[in-house]
């Protein structure tokens, strides 16, 4: 897959920096950038979870009724996952579509294609992190919201990128969120509000605040029963 051309001021000095678990500039917030882009940043520590959880979780929701166990006042609808992605076994080429709102803002059409972490971060800072234990997953991808969302030729959305970062911890793990939003579109300019970035920060960090709640026992039930423990 190709190499995205993401910004290198996710609102630190380098894209990498969100690999190093010690404290950032931006942790819970948003920042715009010099180029008009808004950078919206998002923490939520998922109690009982772990990364693999999660990267797991992208290869087995299929349906409205599971994407509103996520978040049971956004997720409107599932759209569909493309060909590429395969239950239990890969999201990675995939593209989704979903309808949702962004806390306050009313619910639109979501298209996400998912691209491998190497796509984002170079090859050695990524491998660094995964040896140091600082990310056990990382779920990156293009992103676009509306009715009429551009695409280039390979399928991504061109107006937004996203991150999430997983790091194992003895509680559970911490999620780490990046978007960057409103990328120009061939021939115009988008502008994105502060009221999307506060909204999306609300829903993101909700979202997955739901989902820590559930999805130990998703996992274990449904991925790898032998490993569940036995509270008594």
């Amino acid at each position: 897959m190709k190499k995205i051309a993401t910004s290198k001021c996710w609102a630190v000095d380098d894209i990498h920096d969100l690999l190093n678990p010690a404290p950032l500039k931006l942790e819970m917030g948003f920042s715009r950038l010099a180029s008009g882009e808004l950078l919206v940043a998002v923490r939520t520590d998922m109690h009982g979870c772990k990364g693999e959880m999660l990267d797991w979780w992208f290869r087995y929701f299929d349906s409205t009724q599971k994407i509103k166990w996520w978040h049971p006042h956004d997720h409107v609808a599932f759209k569909g996952w493309d060909e590429k992605w395969v239950k239990g076994e890969n999201y990675i080429g995939a593209t989704i579509e979903a309808v949702e709102s962004l806390a306050d803002i009313p619910p639109v059409t979501a298209k996400l294609k998912f691209h491998a972490p190497t796509d984002f971060f170079e090859l050695t800072a990524y491998e660094k992190a995964q040896d140091n234990n600082w990310v056990s997953a990382a779920i990156c991808s293009t992103i676009g919201f509306g009715d009429n969302i551009v695409v280039d030729a390979e399928g991504d959305p061109v107006s937004g990128e996203m991150v999430h970062l997983a790091r194992d911890t003895a509680f559970g793990c911490v999620l780490r969120s990046r978007f960057l939003l409103g990328k120009p579109e061939p021939g115009k300019k988008i502008e994105v509000s502060d009221e999307i970035g506060l909204n999306l920060m609300r829903h993101c960090y909700n979202e997955f605040t739901y989902l820590s709640r559930i999805l130990p026992s998703l996992y274990f039930a449904e991925a790898k029963p032998e490993a569940a423990p036995t509270p008594w």
